[in-house]
């Protein structure tokens, strides 16, 4: 799973002009989701993203979590996330998981920031939905789930690792 992080002031997500989701002081997470995620990824996910200290303490350094500021979370579901750019001028989704898959692992990944006690909003998967936002820094971080079992501590390209999900996949 890759997940892009952003710190808000607020956030919202509209569909057929109607806001289905709004947010204030919080997180907005989009996510994808690739084809060999599996429930370790929605684990690690989930566990991650509340206990980032990206917000500031009162001497303004970044000490603080969603958990401890008691901020919100708005969950979207992007599957563009995993494009491969490298051939040509359109991307390619070879990398993300199926529609049914990947709506079974964001219903996973909400179920359980909800059932940590997070106030938690999400989008409408597989709509086209107008996202709104107000980042607060900026701060944005990336986050890859598969980072995790490889010990790897860098923030890596994006784009290298959908290029090796595509040759596992086609090896």
């Amino acid at each position: 799973m890759l997940a892009v992080i952003q710190r808000v002031l607020h956030a919202s997500v509209t569909v057929d002009s109607h806001r289905i989701a709004t947010i204030g002081q919080g997180i907005l997470v989009l996510l994808g989701i690739a084809k060999k995620d599996t429930d370790s990824d929605v684990q690690f996910i989930v566990e991650k993203i509340p206990q980032l200290r990206i917000f500031a303490d009162t001497q303004g350094q970044m000490n603080l979590s969603l958990l401890d500021t008691h901020g919100e979370l708005l969950l979207v579901s992007q599957f563009t996330l995993l494009a491969n750019t490298a051939k040509g001028r359109r991307p390619s989704f070879e990398c993300a998981a199926t529609p049914e898959e990947a709506r079974r692992y964001y219903q996973k990944v909400l179920e359980q920031f909800q059932a940590r006690g997070i106030a938690v909003q999400s989008g409408r998967f597989g709509a086209s939905m107008i996202v709104s936002l107000e980042n607060d820094g900026p701060v944005t971080l990336i986050l890859d789930s598969r980072a995790q079992e490889k010990g790897e501590k860098e923030v890596k390209d994006v784009a290298p690792e959908a290029d090796r999900l595509i040759q596992t996949n086609t090896s």
